[in-house]
């Protein structure tokens, strides 16, 4: 069983094709058949799921320039350039340096291969995409701009840039996200976490997020509000998607009971309340409270609720951690999960890292049904309750985590792996057995040497490449900790 999204992802797409006026006259139909053409590429882009508007076809300088306050306007979080056919760079200079998203460059060709016995000027005209690819890159550049991203290919029966462009599309939907993002934060780094210590004006001036500032006593105030009736209901979805085990070996844990059960439920209702109330998209907090309080008793049972919440699509962080928060959001809107994860003990035997946490968890990319256990304590914070425990699924994995600089830039230190089945600890926590290359000693002396936080986010499937592109857009500097190629 999966979580239902309760956060729809979505992001606005502005498409438009460009081309060269003067062989309107010369050819005629060659306009038709490249606006048909433009039209194949706004289907393409509209089935990923985004927002998409047709600006239409540029084909010299001055619609280029009226253009720019259209795109500007649009409020858009990516730009695909159809390549058409050959257009100069007067057509792309102004708008690429005048947008700050991505603009991404689209030569599709409808043709294979040309035609060759039967080849005309009009025939390599309509296939033309890749011509000005080199003019445009260079322009950009010469405007003070990256060049731009190129997917190339044909315009039909190409999965490698279908692919390109589902990619792209995720990479706007984060960025849409991020952009716009109400993260919650109460409470504050546990005391020795130098790591985590997080400039918050800082967040909001490269990510584009809000920090909202909440108050642990909020959480009180809902929980008093919960009625037995959302208790009930609660604990029936909590039951439905977890297992509860008998205890392994771990003399701190047992099977869950009904008291740790309830306690969750509550407190996963009452978060839910809280959530709406800041209408926020996720949560970063750690809180400790009076021993024997109410309040500790609620701070310290949000695991459950926020892995519930994590899986619909509100990244919920434990340990204060804002910075992480954002990495699981982007893995969230990537569509790739995002766990709240740390390293754990290495076998040296089979040559992999556990990679997991206490809480919270990202539950739909969990193998098989997670569990609960009911702790007697939680190892290195006060309280007791529910722990959430699962591997995520078998196969490949993505790992980034956002480091801070001496100077106070953010940094994504990126990874990827591949998730072996296996036992792990049954400790109520998250574990999974990580592979990474060349080797897991060499791995993890490299990943450390890059100076990422403790905690990171991670997601399933080998998405560092759609990571870095997020960096990118952001002006943030990344790495690709292990870029070797799995088999």
């Amino acid at each position: 069983m999966r979580v239902e999204r309760r956060k729809p992802r979505t992001a606005r797409v502005g498409v438009f094709g460009v081309g060269y006026y003067v062989y309107w006259d010369q050819f005629p139909g060659l306009l038709d058949e490249l606006r048909n053409k433009l039209e194949v590429l706004v289907h393409r882009v509209s089935a990923s799921g985004v927002e998409v508007r047709n600006f239409g076809i540029v084909d010299k300088a001055q619609g280029a320039y009226a253009l720019v306050p259209q795109l500007k306007a649009a409020d858009l979080d990516l730009v695909f350039c159809d390549m058409l056919t050959y257009a100069t760079s007067a057509t792309f200079a102004c708008i690429v340096r005048s947008l700050d998203i991505p603009v991404v460059l689209v030569a599709l060709q409808p043709l294979a291969a040309m035609d060759y016995p039967r080849a005309t000027t009009y025939m390599q005209l309509a296939n033309d995409d890749f011509c000005s690819v080199p003019e445009f890159t260079g322009v950009a550049i010469r405007m003070g701009r990256r060049p731009p991203p190129v997917i190339l290919g044909t315009l039909e029966n190409d999965p490698e840039a279908d692919a390109e462009i589902a990619d792209w599309c995720d990479v706007a939907m984060a960025l849409h996200d991020v952009k716009r993002a109400r993260i919650g934060h109460f409470g504050h780094p546990i005391e020795h976490m130098l790591d985590m210590q997080t400039d918050q004006a800082a967040l909001t001036a490269t990510f584009g997020c809000h920090i909202v500032q909440t108050e642990a006593a909020d959480l009180l105030r809902f929980e008093r509000e919960v009625s037995p009736a959302e208790i009930a209901t609660k604990s029936r979805e909590i039951l439905s998607l977890f297992d509860t085990p008998d205890p392994g070996a771990d003399p701190i844990t047992s099977k869950l009971t009904d008291a740790h059960l309830t306690t969750a439920a509550r407190v996963a209702a009452a978060l839910d309340k809280f959530i709406a109330y800041h209408q926020l998209d996720g949560l970063a907090y750690y809180y400790e409270g009076e021993p024997g309080s109410t309040l500790r008793n609620v701070v310290t049972n949000l695991i459950v609720g926020n892995s519930l919440l994590t899986a619909a699509g509100f990244p919920m962080c434990g340990e204060s951690d804002l910075k992480t928060c954002i990495a699981m959001l982007l893995m969230d809107r990537l569509d790739i999960g995002g766990s709240f994860a740390e390293f754990h003990p290495v076998d040296f035997h089979e040559g992999f890292i556990l990679v997991g946490h206490d809480g919270p968890h990202h539950i739909n990319i969990a193998d098989g049904k997670p569990a609960l256990r009911s702790l007697l304590k939680y190892h290195g914070k006060p309280g007791a309750g529910a722990g959430v425990e699962f591997k995520i699924k078998e196969g490949p994995i993505t790992m980034l985590s956002v480091g801070v600089k001496a100077d106070g830039k953010f940094r994504f230190i990126l990874a990827e792996g591949e998730s072996a089945r296996g036992a792990i600890p049954a400790t109520g926590n998250t574990n999974t057995r990580g592979f990474f290359k060349p080797d897991i000693r060499t791995f993890l002396k490299r990943w450390v040497s890059e100076g990422p936080t403790h905690h990171f986010a991670l997601g399933i499937g080998h998405r560092a490449g759609s990571l870095r592109r997020i960096a990118d857009a952001l002006a943030i500097e990344s790495v690709i900790v292990s870029q070797e190629v799995f088999s």
